[in-house]
Formats: C-alpha cells, sequence, structure tokens
C-alpha cells in the first residue's frame, strides 16, 4: 500500500491503548505501597504494562518487552546500563544456543526421525500410538526449549498423519482416532514442558525468579532429575486417562508403526550431517547433566555447540539470523530477566507478600497454606495465555509467601514451577501449541477444557504426591 505501511506491520492502537492504560493506572492511581521507591513503583508500572502487552498483544512479545525497557528509562526507573545489562546475561546467551542447536535437529530431520522411531515401536494401539508419540515429545524436549517448534513443526505434523491414515479428519470421522490423538498428545505436551528445563523458553525465567527470589540454582540435570519420575507417571495416565474420556473407534493400529517404518525408509539412512548434529547434541546434553563435575558454563556449552554447527555450515549463519523466533525470544527474555531483577531489588514482590502476609491467610502455617495456594496459583491460568505471564506474575510472591513461613525452599521452588506448566493444559490458549492443536478441528471446546479439568486433576495429584515423595527421596528438599 503506497503512502504507508502495511497492515500486517502496524500495532493495534486499541490494544496499545488498553496497555499503556494498565501501566498509568498502576502508577498514578493506585496508592504506593510502603517501603517501594517512587521509581520502583513506576516500574512497576511500565511491567504491568508489559504483562498487558504480552496477552493482548499489540505487538509481537520481543517488541512489547523492548519498548517497556525504553518507557523504563524515559520514566526513569532504570538507567540505560541497568535496562540492557540482561541481554549479556549468560541464562539469555544458554536459551539462544539451544534453540539454534534445535533448529538444526529439526532441518536435518534428526527430530522426526526420533518420532518415527517412537511409533515404529510402540504405536500398534491407539494408546500406544499416543504414547509414543508423548515419549517422542519428552525424548525432544530434552533438548529443544521451544515448544512452538517442537509440538507445530514435529509432533502435530505426524499425530495428524496418524489420524488421516485411519480416515479420521475433522467432522463425522474425527473419533475413529483424530480427537483421541490431538488431545492426549497435547496433554503429554504439557507434561514435557513440566519435566525438563528445556521444556518450554519460559522454564528459563522460573530458573532466574528461583535464584533471585530463593538463591536456589535450577540447573538442566537438577529439574531433569526433579521431573524425571512424576513426568513419566503423569504422562502414562494422560494416555489411559484421555482414552477413557474421549475414548477412538480405532483401538488397533498396525498400519501406524508400518507408516513410520516405510516414512524412515524414504528418509534412508542418516547422512553425516545429521550423525554430526545428534553428535554435538549428545556433547552438549552431556555437559549440562555433568555440570557440577567441571568448569564449563551451561551457557558456553549451549553457544559452542550452536558455534560448531555454525563453523561446519550444518547451521548456515545466513539460516542462523533468519530464525525470528529465537532472536524474538531473545530480547523478551532478556529484558523479561531485567524488570524481574529490578522489581525484586526495588521491593515490589516483597511488599505483595507482605500484604497477602497480613489477611488471615497469610497467617496459616507453611503447610495449609501450600494447599490453599497452589490450586488458587494453578487454576489463575484460566486468565492467562502464557506460561511466561504465570511465572511473571505469581510465582516470586507466591514463593516469597511460602518461604517465609518456614516451606522447604526446594519443594517450593519445583511445585510452582512445575504447577506454572501443567495450568497451560486448562484451555485452548493456556500457552503457544494450544491453539496449533486445537485448530486441527478435531475436538469441540467443551472436549478440549472437560478433559483439560480432568488431566488437570490428574497431573496435580501426581506432581503434589509422587512429585515431592521422589524429590524427597533424592535430596531435592
Amino acid at each position: 500500500m503506497a503512502g504507508g505501511l502495511p497492515n500486517a506491520s502496524r500495532p493495534d492502537l486499541r490494544r496499545l491503548a488498553i496497555v499503556v492504560a494498565a501501566g498509568v493506572a498502576v502508577c498514578w492511581i493506585l496508592p504506593r505501597p510502603d517501603g517501594v521507591s517512587a521509581e520502583g513503583w513506576r516500574l512497576t508500572g511500565v511491567f504491568t504494562s508489559a504483562i498487558a502487552g504480552l496477552m493482548i498483544r499489540p505487538l509481537p512479545g520481543g517488541a512489547v518487552i523492548l519498548l517497556a525497557l525504553i518507557a523504563a528509562v524515559w520514566l526513569d526507573a532504570l538507567t540505560l546500563e541497568r535496562a540492557l545489562a540482561s541481554f549479556a546475561a549468560p541464562p539469555v546467551w544458554l536459551v539462544v544456543g539451544a534453540l539454534l542447536m534445535a533448529h538444526a535437529l529439526i532441518a536435518t530431520g534428526l527430530a522426526r526421525r526420533i518420532a518415527l522411531l517412537f511409533v515404529r515401536h510402540f504405536g500398534t494401539s491407539s494408546k500406544g500410538l499416543a504414547g509414543a508419540l508423548i515419549l517422542s515429545d519428552l525424548s525432544l524436549a530434552t533438548m529443544i526449549p521451544s515448544n512452538t517448534s517442537r509440538a507445530g513443526g514435529v509432533i502435530m505434523p505426524i499425530t495428524r498423519s496418524m489420524a488421516e491414515l485411519y480416515g479420521s479428519k475433522p467432522g463425522r470421522t474425527a473419533t475413529l482416532l483424530g480427537t483421541y490423538l490431538m488431545v492426549a498428545v497435547y496433554q503429554g505436551e504439557i507434561v514435557a514442558t513440566a519435566t525438563f528445563l528445556t521444556g518450554q523458553a519460559g522454564n528459563f525465567v522460573a530458573a532466574e525468579i528461583a535464584a533471585t527470589v530463593a538463591d536456589y540454582e535450577l540447573t538442566w540435570a537438577r529439574w531433569a532429575a526433579a521431573g524425571i519420575v512424576p513426568g513419566l507417571v503423569a504422562a502414562a495416565g494422560v494416555v489411559w486417562l484421555v482414552a477413557r474420556l474421549l475414548p477412538p473407534d480405532i483401538k488397533h493400529t498396525p498400519d501406524a508403526a508400518r507408516f513410520a517404518a516405510d516414512q524412515l525408509r524414504k528418509m534412508g539412512p542418516l547422512d553425516i550431517r545429521g550423525w554430526f548434529t545428534a553428535a554435538v547434541a549428545c556433547v552438549v546434553c552431556g555437559l549440562w547433566i555433568t555440570a557440577n563435575l567441571h568448569s564449563v558454563p551451561v551457557a558456553l556449552a549451549a553457544v559452542s555447540g550452536a558455534g560448531v554447527l555454525i563453523l561446519t555450515g550444518i547451521l548456515p549463519w545466513r539460516e542462523a539470523v533468519r530464525q525470528h523466533l529465537v532472536w524474538d525470544i531473545m530480547v523478551w527474555y532478556a529484558g523479561v530477566i531485567t524488570l524481574g531483577r529490578e522489581l525484586s531489588n526495588a521491593g515490589v514482590p516483597q511488599a505483595l507478600t507482605q500484604a497477602i502476609g497480613d489477611s488471615s491467610i497469610g497467617g496459616l502455617p507453611w503447610l495449609p497454606l501450600l494447599a490453599l495456594a497452589l490450586p488458587i496459583y494453578f487454576f489463575a491460568h484460566y486468565g492467562l495465555a502464557s506460561i511466561t505471564m504465570h511465572f511473571l506474575t505469581m510465582f516470586p510472591v507466591f514463593l516469597l509467601l511460602l518461604l517465609e513461613r518456614g516451606a522447604p525452599t526446594g519443594l517450593a521452588v519445583f511445585l510452582f514451577a512445575c504447577f506454572g506448566n501443567l495450568s497451560a493444559g486448562l484451555t485452548h490458549y493456556g500457552t503457544v501449541p494450544s491453539p496449533i492443536f486445537f485448530a486441527q478441528g478435531y475436538a469441540s471446546f467443551a472436549q478440549w477444557w472437560t478433559v483439560g479439568l480432568a488431566v488437570a486433576l490428574w497431573n496435580g495429584l501426581v506432581w503434589s504426591t509422587v512429585g515431592p515423595a521422589w524429590w524427597k527421596l533424592i535430596g531435592l528438599w
């Protein structure tokens, strides 16, 4: 269109006005709590606008956070140096390195091969097929910290192919197999996000909050050790529970295993690029797992792995810079770290915690308080469309409150970190892959929400019983 920007490039001005109004309301209408400076309260207003922007998205997430940082500097809530400091933070580059390697895993076909191998070996029944796809996702979640790339780029297309192989398409034939597979595999994806630090990018935000608020280090190895047992138990229950609630008409699926084997034959043997990518991924994962045995920082391991793939041409630099998702996540993640740290330094979470602590709820001992706080924290996700937003708005306040009442640090950190992920299974908008799966048209709104609630109750039971028992056994609390 001559003389102006294309429509897709323009911000939504009405939504932008709501974002600005939310911050103004906090800064100049709500009373400033005792113990929070004027600068800290202005930063709280900026943070409120940033959260509103991430929810209603007048602009992409990275742009929202970048503008929030700029506004914080102009409002004299941050210096320019403090606003930009987190762009050099190791956790940011850990995410960037892991995401670039993830792109190579998908581009070389390695991620698809892993999923097809699981289907070939376990996909002879509808439950086995769902379990195979969920196990594929869990395996890829050890290395690919983007549930969008993992689910949207690898798992969902295979899931749809398996359904269509048996003539199950949206509409009359959906119940043959597709409804069950789409819902079960999506709920399994949610379990995968909670099982590993690299389950989704927002987990690194949770790790940063745990380090800032509780001085507790959530390493890749520590999270994996904590998540693997409740994760596998929860995933097995998802396969069975969804089959009871949305039983597929087709129970036996030998053609799926044969289809996977045929696809693997068509792909041919893994070439040198694939083997080399697999070797680099294994080395990087090995360095993450054994981080306490050597002096190599996990962020250095991740960016070095990406660097090796760039150096060998497996991930050409031109291809790397075209990965807009990587750089968008880098900007919003670095900005979120800055806002979170500066809010903590300004005493804002502490002031909110004090306000709750002064209420009748806050006076409870830590165990009944935890029993009350977890459901509130979990079901609040009905009003949220992002796991990261859930962490940013609620994780530090609840964590501080429980720690002040004497709750064991490791127990509180892992419960709130994992429950923040699991809550995304409640709705069809709880995290980015939700609308990807829902939009396939195999399940109705009522089916999605009904099963989401049932699986939520199952996950809550597993991760609040098996989880703490396992964490106690391995010494995490």
